[in-house]
């Protein structure tokens, strides 16, 4: 079995003492100083139309050191300010691509606090992490090892709202190979009273961790809303708050890691509905609900790992009908209102709405891995059998 070379960050969360503290909190603003003027300038350049790549920030990076008003950007370390550059590198390649929107400017309050290193900012010695600039090795909580014998190829060092210190390490990991091939496949809907609903019949509880926390969150925002602009208080509340929205976060993640690591390590064919989130929380009423179960992240962790471990995700055309579909029979029914769960279909099979979905949803994925067929039946003949159900029945005795 042909093994996979995978990169592979483990996240860890650290307790720096007050220099370090400080040391990382001047390299965070330094590294967002750096960029915001590398932007401007680019942008400037963008209306004068000129084209300013990497070398030529970097060369600005070096002039601009050299200024009295600048001169505080030679007190931190200078791997990071370079690593921040192809960052905007990257953002730019992608803007040009069409991938992404123009870059943006860091803000001091609300973008990430962060600062890469790469192999000559650190030094990775006997389980210690010592990064440059730094006398003492970071004081890092090892909750889980990293593999044997693996070095880290860049530190991401990061501060969130709550006031928490990561280190992340880009490492190599040996240990994710593919799974042994199975014939297991399974279709996946997803939903709010539950949040998935899968072909077998099985239903797993939406924990509405969001909701879960909805009283505690209010309550710290009001208290928010009183604290006076720039007072060391609002400071307080705004840390409370943040710290309310990071447990909310930290299970939901933990919850959707456990789930997507069982589905791909008991089928080897996961059929899912490729669903445009971004517009869905435009509906006012479901945003928050929506927004709570995270389809988005499922989605996108349920593919990294069926690429490490050799497994297929498959994602059925959105305006399918799954629901409205009988499994039986393949009778198209011409209105499925939301509020109707159950069913009966005119061949007398009652269905779950959702557990319907799910085996629509399977068979629609095993017809397009097999002979490459649209998963959309053709509209014009309401009740004829599509290229789905075709699939279906061919390959029953």
């Amino acid at each position: 079995m042909a093994t996979t070379h995978v990169k592979r960050a483990f996240k860890y969360r650290f307790y720096p003492t007050g220099e370090q503290a400080a040391e990382l909190s001047r390299t965070f603003g330094c590294v967002r100083k750096v960029y915001n003027m590398a932007l401007a300038a680019r942008t400037q350049a963008w209306t004068r139309q000129e084209r300013v790549n990497y070398n030529q920030t970097s060369a600005m990076l070096t002039a601009w050191k050299k200024t009295e008003e600048l001169a505080f950007l030679n007190e931190v370390s200078s791997v990071p300010l370079q690593q921040c550059l192809r960052h905007l590198q990257v953002a730019f390649t992608h803007f040009f691509g069409k991938r992404a929107k123009y870059p943006r400017f860091k803000s001091k309050k609300k973008s990430r606090k962060s600062a890469e290193y790469t192999t000559s900012g650190f030094r990775f010695r006997e389980g210690e992490l010592t990064l440059a600039k730094m006398r003492e090795p970071l004081d890092i909580v090892w909750s889980r090892p990293l593999p044997e014998g693996a070095k880290p190829s860049t530190v991401t060092v990061s501060q969130d709202a709550a006031g928490r210190w990561y280190v992340s390490m880009l490492c190599d990991d040996p240990t994710v190979k593919p799974l042994p091939v199975s014939n297991a496949a399974v279709g996946v809907d997803v939903g709010l009273d539950h949040l998935l609903t899968l072909s077998t019949g099985e239903k797993v509880a939406n924990p509405r961790h969001e909701r879960k926390d909805r009283s505690r969150l209010a309550l710290a925002q009001r208290r928010l809303a009183k604290k006076a602009k720039g007072s060391a208080n609002r400071v307080k509340a705004r840390r409370k708050v943040a710290k309310i929205h990071a447990r909310i976060a930290d299970r939901r993640r933990d919850g959707l890691h456990k789930l997507t690591t069982r589905l791909v390590r008991e089928n080897q064919t996961i059929v899912i509905e490729d669903l445009t989130v971004r517009n869905m929380v435009k509906n006012r009423t479901l945003a928050r609900a929506i927004s709570d179960a995270a389809w988005s992240e499922f989605r996108s962790m349920l593919e990294y790992k069926a690429a490490w471990y050799g497994r297929e995700v498959i994602a059925v055309d959105r305006f399918f009908p799954s629901s409205k579909l009988c499994s039986t029979c393949g009778t198209l029914q011409q209105k499925m209102p939301l509020h109707v769960r159950t069913w009966t279909c005119d061949c007398g099979t009652t269905h779950d709405r959702d557990v319907n979905a799910a085996k629509n949803m399977l068979a629609a994925g095993r017809a397009v891995s097999a002979c490459g067929a649209g998963v959309r039946p053709q509209r014009s003949t309401p009740g004829g059998q599509s290229a789905m159900k075709q699939e279906v029945s061919r390959r029953e005795p």
